[in-house]
């Protein structure tokens, strides 16, 4: 049975920013030159400064931060067999088209000659544990409720699919894809034995296919994979992300799918704009418990272009972004109270939940932002959480 929560629960999407002794211990273990039974003991020292935070500020499900992780998708690499660590240059290798490559990764604003992809270079292989043992490390750690995050079904087969290369061991991306799913409802039943309350998948690539029709493509969004018209290839993510939503035991599991418009750069203009309108037809199919979007920027568009269609205020519960993880401000209470409100005359107020937009430190060399400051957002988001649960009790006492 899933766990009582309070009225507005309180998650952070993810990610937290690694520590420099994190990030020179990520480095020496891609190199062999870090034992994995220190790193994993660094990880988990470090993993209880994040979880500590988290409980002292009121947070009620609680996250790893995601400190072992080179990246919100690229750490499968070391997860999943048949998946390669590849740098751009190395990349470069298998494009067709080398100078519309290099013109995208001149353009973006992310330290591009610092990243690494995971490339499908073989047949995959499930090895048992993509993100098992961070929950076991993690339930060590805290009695509070917990969510673990996973990149979705989609993500994963765009952002590994090179087709000059994943192309010899697979006939096609939508082969591809269906080993992808099939990996994920092993890891899915892996983590359920374990025990968690919250499974969320992260499908920021969805926006790259309904928001850059005629524009540079993106790198957040698994660029390197051919895209084809929107309406196919939402068709294609659907069916993906609906297999493995179906696969997640709702009477034990809070199933959840996170969405965003990108989150590398503090540069808003480099990242994409537009409402959930053109995804509403998927978020329906799909049929998430739990929405966890982004609503704090105006990029996301407005409240009422997700939650005035019945399909999506009929049954499902929103994670409502209410802190933008990339600016330096700290967001007023009175602010995350007004989107709360917002929220409200739309959905029942135990189908709403409070969040930041996304993670603090998409790549795990370059956070949005900085401990001090995240701090001060995530105890504006509890107070305001708990000054909520304090009128509505009233309201229905």
């Amino acid at each position: 049975m899933k766990k009582p929560l309070p009225l507005f629960p309180v998650s952070l999407i993810g990610s937290m920013p690694r520590s420099k002794e994190v990030l020179g211990a990520l480095r020496m273990t891609r190199s062999g030159r870090m034992e994995p039974g220190d790193f994993d003991r660094l990880i988990e020292a470090e993993t209880r400064k994040v979880v500590r935070l988290q409980e002292e500020s009121g947070i009620d499900i609680v996250t790893s931060g995601e400190l072992g992780r080179d990246n919100y998708v690229s750490f499968v690499a070391g997860k999943i067999g048949g998946v390669r660590m590849m740098s751009m240059s190395d990349m470069l290798e298998y494009i067709d088209d080398k100078k519309a490559f290099e013109d995208m990764l001149t353009a973006l604003d992310v330290p591009a000659v610092s990243i690494k992809n995971a490339i499908c270079a073989g047949k995959l292989q499930y090895d048992g544990d993509i993100v098992a043992s961070e929950l076991r490390m993690l339930k060590r750690l805290t009695d509070k409720p917990v969510k673990i995050t996973l990149p979705g079904p989609y993500l994963l087969t765009r952002s590994m699919w090179l087709p000059n290369l994943s192309g010899q061991a697979y006939g096609g991306k939508e082969e591809l894809g269906q080993d992808v799913v099939r990996i994920l409802k092993a890891e899915i039943d892996n983590l359920a034995s374990i025990g968690v309350d919250v499974i969320q998948f992260d499908e920021p690539v969805l926006t790259e296919v309904v928001f850059t029709e005629g524009k540079p493509r993106s790198f957040m969004c698994a660029a390197l994979s051919e895209r084809k018209d929107p309406k196919e290839e939402l068709e294609f993510a659907a069916s993906l992300i609906g297999q493995v939503m179906a696969h997640v035991d709702r009477t034990r599991t809070v199933a959840s799918l996170h969405v965003c418009r990108g989150n590398w750069s503090k540069n808003e203009s480099t990242l994409l704009t537009g409402p959930y309108t053109p995804l509403l037809e998927l978020f329906a199919k799909v049929n998430p418990d739990l929405l966890t979007l982004e609503f704090s920027t105006p990029r996301a568009g407005e409240l009422s272009s997700l939650l005035a269609d019945p399909r999506i205020a009929a049954h499902t519960s929103l994670g409502l972004g209410t802190i933008n993880p990339r600016t330096d401000d700290v967001e007023t209470i009175d602010s995350i109270l007004s989107k709360a409100q917002e929220a409200a005359t739309y959905l029942p107020v135990d189908r709403i939940w409070l969040n930041p937009d996304c993670g603090f430190a998409t790549f795990s060399n370059s956070p949005v932002n900085v401990l001090e400051t995240i701090a001060g957002k995530i105890r504006s988001l509890t107070e305001a959480a708990s000054v909520l649960r304090s009128k509505h009790h009233e309201a229905n006492g």
